[in-house]
């Protein structure tokens, strides 16, 4: 058991009689009142997505899903198709399922895939990934201090916050939790 404040993005728990995986957690306390956890979570059997408030202190069971190391291989249009590293077998996982993971995978990326009863039900990213910006306003030369920020583009259409001094062709490194900018890349 573990308690709702502890519970961060990934975590997967059962409420309810259910299985979810946290997709947003965010802990606030103000004044009087008690301290509280704002979640968003995702149903692990039906793909429902859900956001509430729940108390800092009401316990639910952990769930360990199986991870399992695979690669990914290619999307068919409504699938993203992985490939199990060891068994060499095939698992697709809808479009809708992954979110925008879709953003950050790219071509025989190594990833973990959660499954959940014999079902997939997320895949697990890196923390940080590298990726080039191909789209962007022509920088600011001077500004180094990476306070003042503009939209970027990367290759697979995401957009994010960047500092001035980033350009098209500079390197930077995302935050996959939260599709934020980092830092650059040398």
């Amino acid at each position: 058991m573990i308690v709702m404040q502890d519970v961060r993005i990934g975590t997967a728990f059962v409420m309810d009689g259910n299985g979810y995986v946290a997709l947003k957690s965010e802990f606030s306390k103000s004044g009087r009142n008690a301290a509280v956890m704002k979640l968003k979570i995702k149903n692990l059997l039906t793909n429902q997505i859900s956001e509430g408030v729940y108390k800092a202190a009401d316990k639910v069971e952990e769930i360990n899903l199986d991870l399992r190391p695979m690669q990914y291989s290619y999307n068919d249009g409504n699938d993203y198709v992985f490939m199990d590293m060891e068994s060499f077998e095939q698992v697709e996982i809808p479009v809708e399922q992954l979110g925008d993971t879709i953003f950050f995978l790219e071509d025989n990326m190594e990833i973990e895939i959660a499954f959940y009863e014999g079902r997939a039900v997320t895949v697990k990213l890196p923390i940080n990934i590298v990726r080039e910006i191909t789209e962007t306003e022509p920088g600011i030369k001077g500004d180094t201090s990476g306070k003042s920020m503009k939209r970027a583009k990367i290759a697979s259409g995401y957009e994010l916050m960047v500092p001035l001094f980033c350009e098209i062709g500079t390197k930077i490194k995302i935050d996959t939790r939260d599709g934020s900018y980092v830092e650059r890349v040398k």
